[in-house]
Order: C-alpha cells, then structure tokens, then sequence
C-alpha cells in the first residue's frame, strides 16, 4: 500500500470521527477556571510575600494588583473566545491574529515543557506535601506522582462528563475548605486584633525591586486563568459561557485570595508569617491546636488534585486542534469512538508529564521556558487589537471593556515580566528561547508533509 492511500485512509476515518460533544456548561467551565488556578499556592506564598514586602497594606494591594491585572487578560480572552469558540483557546487566537508559525511554537512549547510540565510539578508538589505525612522514600514519591497522573489521564479519557464531574466535585470540596479555614480563623483571630494593627502599619516602600518579586509570586499564584479556553469545542453556547466563566472565574479566585490573606493576617504576626512557609497549617496550629494540621493537609491534597486535574483536561485540546490544522501527527486529532475524548493525546500527555516527573532536569527547563508563557499571554492579549485593526467585520458578542487601555495595560504587564526576566538571567533565557526555536524545523516538517498529502 502506498504511503498517499495510507495517508488519504487515515484521513478519512479522522474525518468521520464524532466531534468533541459540548457538555460544558457557565458552572463547570467556572470550576475548571477556580479549580485550576486554585492549588497549592495560596497556602505557601504569602510568607514569601511578607518577607518581600513589610507592610500588610502593600500586600494586599500586590494581591487586588495581580487580580485586576488577571482580569484584564481573562476579559481580553473572553472577547477572542467569543469570536473564535472552538477547542484550542490561545493557540487558535494566535493563528488567526499572526499566521501559523507563532501559534504553532505556543502548542509546542505546551507540549514539550510548559503545560506539561506544570502538569509534573504539581503531581511532584502534591507527593512531596504528602510525602511527609506517608513518610515515604524516593521510590514512593516517584511512584505516587506517576500514580496520580495516570490515574486523572485515565479518568478524562472516559469522557468529558466524568472529567467535570470530577473538577466540581473538588471545586466544591476545595471552596468549601478554604472557606471553613478563613471562617474559623477570622472568628478566632478577631479578638486579637493582629489584622487591624498590621493594617495600622504606615505604607512605605523603601524599593520597587521587593514589590516586583512579591507580584511575580501573585502572578504565579493566579497561574491558569487562560486554560479553560482551550475547552471552548466542548462549551455550551461558548461565546456566552466562556467569557462569564473567565470573569466570573477570577474574581472568585481574587475573593478567595483576599479572605484567605486576612484570616492569616488575623492570627499570625508578621514575624510569624515571615518564619512559617507552610503558613496556612501554621495559623491553623496556632489556633486550634497540632490536630488542625491534619485537615490543611486534607485541604491542600484536594486543592492540588483539583488544579492537576484541570490541566490534564485542558492541554490535549490545544493539540487536538493542531492536529486538525495538520501542524501535529493526525493521531493526536483522533477521539474516541465511545467518549468523544482525544484519548491519543490525553495518553501522550500523561506519559511525556510522568516522563518529566522522574527526570528531575524538567525543573530547570520549565524555569527556562516558562518566563515564554508570559511572552504568548501578551502577544495573545494584543491579538485583541490587532483583530480589531484587520479583521473588523467579525462577529463580535463579547467585547473587552474600556477597550484598548484594558488590553494595553495587561500587554504592558507582560512585557514588563518578560524583558525583567531576560535582564535578570539572560543566559538562561537564551536557553528557554533556544528550547521553543526547536519547533521551528517541526513545524516546517509537519507543514511539508501536510502540503504533499494534499497533492
């Protein structure tokens, strides 16, 4: 058999293939948003922060900061979702405001580090932090970091309706912890007055070099608001659900982030908070006793499971669209037959995550790499204007508010972190821009071979 009638076969049972089946509605794709960007952080953080940053007035405007720069990305998105709603989000936006080749390198380097290594480094987080509970050694930390994995890759292969059912679920459960946590030590901490003397504290800012790194650590912990795009094949009525999941999404995450910060503030002292990385286990110890421990631990592996979780649904449909546009192998634009799920790329996915997460090098990569994140998150936030300019005559249901300081103003922000990034460790920058240059042979390769099918 020839190699063209092999190709032209596979075509055709790819294009007889079910799409993928719209069963997301404004709730779930509001939990992958929350669930997401929801994980460990929060309860580590903020004692970096305060180290950075003296004065508990400066850190709560460094966490409205972060949030209001989020939602200015996440509205920006919701005007692109709303006219563009189908599987893929960013990488789909990209190409469309700048042509194939910037949109590809984006899915590449989702693929080959940055999604999936985020993937890795939240399974590591989540059997490091359990680690110490289980008293388990190298080998058991290896093995339940591939078990969770595989198991969340196993999962989402047997639908999308048992992938949100299990995103929800962990919503629910993680929202419902964190509020019982900041409810109990409000009501313990108010009688102590810790919040209203921090808050007291004139605001000075001796250097603007703290507050940068404090918002890099904000930043870091609102990581994941953009990912639900990538789901817009499965939404019902997308150009509705998607820009009402983002905003509404992160003013949720910016809600939890604030309470939490002011039940810390209510019952530690800022030298506490300062001394304490695990800060949340640490103001719940200090309120009610060593037996608290036990339920941040509860919280925090629920949290985690819950932002692991959204990532594995999110990533397979940015490669599932390229595979569609034939800038990836066809095998990854394949669904199942029963479920409707890309189960070849959620697979592949799941193994390259588990591959990275024994390696060990992926740490000093997805550092190389991820600073590129933020380059891609303003050039897809420009794409905003730059539709506006070339592209006029598109539907358009959802438009980005205060147009165009909002977009302006978050491209501004990213420029900001990218060109600090590259002054800061230009070495290591080269690295992380030499690491998604790889893609650049890939995509002509693929470009190639998808041009001679067609001929």
């Amino acid at each position: 058999m020839s190699i063209g009638r092999l190709d032209n076969q596979t075509r055709s049972v790819t294009e007889h293939e079910a799409p993928l089946r719209r069963e997301l509605g404004a709730f779930d794709a509001t939990s992958v948003v929350v669930g997401t960007v929801i994980g460990s952080a929060i309860f580590l953080i903020p004692s970096s922060i305060a180290t950075d940053i003296g004065s508990a007035k400066a850190v709560f405007l460094i966490w409205i900061g972060g949030g209001v720069l989020t939602l200015f990305g996440a509205l920006s998105l919701a005007e692109l979702g709303a006219i563009y709603p189908r599987a893929g989000g960013i990488y789909v936006y990209l190409k469309e405001a700048y042509g194939p080749l910037p949109a590809f390198l984006y899915g590449w380097g989702l693929l080959a580090i940055i999604h999936s290594g985020s993937i890795a480094a939240i399974a590591v987080s989540l059997s490091l932090y359990l680690g110490h509970s289980l008293s388990l050694g190298d080998m058991g930390h290896k093995a339940l970091t591939s078990c969770c994995i595989v198991l969340l890759t196993a999962a989402n292969c047997l639908g999308i309706r048992l992938s949100k059912m299990i995103q929800n679920t962990l919503f629910v459960l993680k929202l419902g912890g964190i509020a019982a946590m900041s409810a109990a030590l409000l009501a313990h901490g108010i009688k102590t007055g810790l919040l209203e003397a921090s808050l007291r504290v004139p605001l000075t800012v001796t250097s603007w070099t703290p507050v940068g790194a404090g918002l890099v650590a904000v930043l870091w912990a609102y990581e994941g608001w953009h990912v639900v795009s990538f789901t817009a094949g499965e939404m019902k009525r997308p150009q509705i659900n998607l820009p009402r999941s983002l905003a509404i999404g992160t003013m949720i995450v910016t809600a939890v982030y604030l309470v939490t910060n002011a039940a810390y503030y209510s019952t530690l002292t800022p030298t506490e908070l300062r001394s304490n990385p695990a800060v949340a286990a640490a103001a719940m110890t200090k309120s009610f006793g060593s037996s608290a421990s036990q339920f941040i631990t509860l919280l925090v592996s629920v949290s985690i499971v819950g932002s692991l979780n959204g990532m594995v649904i999110t990533g397979p449909r940015v490669y599932y669209a390229m595979a569609k546009d034939g800038v990836l192998f066809r095998v990854f634009g394949k669904t199942n037959a029963r479920y409707n799920t890309p189960t070849f790329a959620l697979a592949a996915q799941g193994l390259w995550a588990t591959v990275l997460s024994w390696s060990g090098t992926y740490r000093q990569l997805f550092t190389d790499v991820i600073f590129a994140a933020w380059l891609f998150y303003g050039l897809t936030v420009a794409a905003v204007i730059v539709l506006r300019k070339t592209k006029p005559h598109l539907n358009r249901p959802f438009l980005v508010p205060a147009f165009p300081w909002v977009p302006i103003l978050f491209c501004a922000a990213a420029m900001g972190i990218v060109v600090s990034t590259i002054l800061k460790s230009p070495t290591r920058s080269l690295v992380g821009i030499a690491l998604l240059m790889t893609g650049v042979p890939l995509f002509l390769l693929f470009r190639w071979r998808s041009d001679a099918t067609k001929k």
